[in-house]
């Protein structure tokens, strides 16, 4: 159904030459195939399939679409064609001034589908993706994970032959995840295509029948996803090299003391209730399906909810005004949507970086040229940036190096506790590997972590200790032996079904 022949893709990046995206790649992907394309950061995978649907055209070479090149159709019959091939975008790419229920009308009502029609099969697609009442919700009243399950809905309208996911499963939890690999394999039951990039391999490996392998925008090999599938050697062709150690060793760096007492947070119905305590020197892991109140926990400490309730930092009651005022005590949050709550996209590396240190880099009313790049050189290092230089706009980065670029922002602000909202969402291997060993060394001097993640396997492999989160409450806490997959599973699970019943 799919064929692309010879494509390369370069970007005018304000330096000679350019950046090329992708260099001569060539792919041939059949009908009912589940395929993987996976890489590095940068790598050029989003280009890739922009390039399948011609949200970006080709600079040479061909894309066929049932043998027609698809570079070549007028605008009118490259509209028509595009109807048959729907995109999940890793930025949800959702209307804000329209309802979950006309975002996913978009599509149908711009295909010549009346407007009564559109809404009631919109209305079939929420109830198919678990939310039949956000209908009326606007993008800014839903959490990350259901802002992606809105976008799933608006690429199935079109009832597509090939379905694009770009990164589709970064914001969901892993029953969510589940769910849209068992309707991919419905899909390709019936015939169609589902192109699926993950940095999760645990979501390539139980989904895809194929994988394609990209290394700096080049073609670096096909593997079959089978049983003798060997998932080390196909990250050594994504790296070019071998990588060991994926997880980082966990030393408990746990002391005595407590750095944050919460008791009895509430926050409208999404907190009801919270007690917590974390130690100095600790990773501490939340779970838990989603919308059970993770995300408005950080929010909460980091004074963008005014939660009511008992907050105690270092042994002494704190209120959060406002983000600033918790920047003032120490607490940092890497919030869940970098290109909306947490950097300046138009902006370069080095303004972002600094923003948040500028009290400390300024003397009197003039900010120390020495000072401030000092800062950015160390942390865009620190954080292995991948960039031509501090002057880059974040807009021209890898999602991977963007979240590099967030996560340097707010290391720079040298807090003493780090609030972390998903942080490997989009990213590589390699830079998770990299963010891993980050968190692990921050609380190695009395420092503490608070990290939420829709990953369970990062919950056990980072963390000192997970707590469960179920309605607002913690349900569960779980550490040493019993810190395993299977009991974060089971007591979200658990708590679920205890409250149906």
């Amino acid at each position: 159904m799919i064929e692309l022949k010879h494509v390369s893709k370069t970007f005018d990046s304000g330096t000679a030459g350019g950046v090329d995206a992708l260099k001569d790649v060539s792919l041939t992907i059949e009908d009912g195939d589940i395929y993987g394309i996976i890489g590095m950061s940068g790598a050029g995978k989003s280009t890739l399939v922009r390039c399948i649907n011609l949200l970006e055209k080709p600079d040479s070479g061909a894309v066929l679409f049932h043998g027609e090149d698809m570079t070549k159709l007028s605008p009118r019959s490259l509209r028509q064609r595009r109807r048959k091939i729907s995109m999940i975008f890793q930025s949800f790419n959702l209307l804000d001034q329209r309802t979950a229920l006309d975002n996913i009308c978009f599509p149908m009502e711009l295909a010549g589908v009346s407007r009564k029609e559109a809404r009631v099969r919109a209305a079939r697609l929420l109830d198919t993706v678990g939310l039949p009442d956000k209908a009326d919700a606007y993008p800014v009243q839903l959490s990350g994970g259901q802002k992606q399950r809105i976008a799933i809905a608006r690429a199935l309208a079109s009832d597509p032959e090939v379905l694009l996911c770009d990164e589709a499963t970064s914001a969901l939890t892993e029953n969510r995840v589940k769910w849209l690999l068992a309707l991919a394999r419905r899909l390709a039951n019936e015939g169609k295509i589902v192109i699926f990039i993950s940095h999760r391999m645990s979501e390539i490996q139980d989904g895809c029948d194929n994988i394609s392998i990209l290394r700096n925008g080049t073609y670096a090999g096909d593997v079959k996803v089978d049983e003798n599938l060997d998932m080390d050697q196909v990250i050594a062709m994504m790296l070019g090299r071998k990588m060991s150690g994926y997880f980082p060793e966990i030393v408990d760096h746990t002391e005595k003391d407590v750095m944050l007492d919460v008791k009895d947070l509430r926050y409208n119905r999404a907190l009801n209730g919270v007690d917590l305590q974390l130690y100095r020197g600790e990773v501490l892991g939340v779970g838990g399906l989603a919308g059970q109140g993770q995300a408005e926990l950080l929010l909460s400490l980091f004074g963008v909810h005014q939660a009511k309730g008992e907050v105690a930092l270092n042994g002494k009651p704190v209120v959060m005004k406002d983000p600033r005022s918790a920047l003032r005590q120490g607490i940092a949050l890497v919030p869940e949507e970098r290109g909306v709550q947490g950097l300046f996209l138009a902006k370069s590396i080095g303004y972002n970086i600094s923003l948040p240190s500028i009290d400390m880099l300024t003397k009197g009313i003039f900010i120390s040229p020495e000072k401030e790049n000092a800062i950015i050189k160390q942390y865009m290092e620190t954080l292995a940036v991948k960039a031509n230089g501090p002057e880059t706009p974040v807009q021209d980065l890898s999602g991977g190096n963007q979240q590099k670029v967030l996560m340097a922002k707010i290391m720079s602000c040298k807090p003493e506790l780090l609030l972390l909202h998903d942080i490997t969402r989009g990213v590589d291997v390699g830079t998770k590997k990299e963010m891993f060993g980050l968190v692990r060394d921050f609380v190695k001097d009395g420092r503490a972590v608070i990290f939420f993640s829709t990953d369970v396997e990062e919950l056990v492999h980072v963390c000192d200790r997970v707590v469960v989160m179920h309605d607002g409450r913690i349900g569960a806490d779980l550490k040493g032996a019993a810190l395993t997959k299977e009991n974060i599973i089971g007591a979200s699970i658990g708590m679920q079904a205890q409250a149906g019943a």
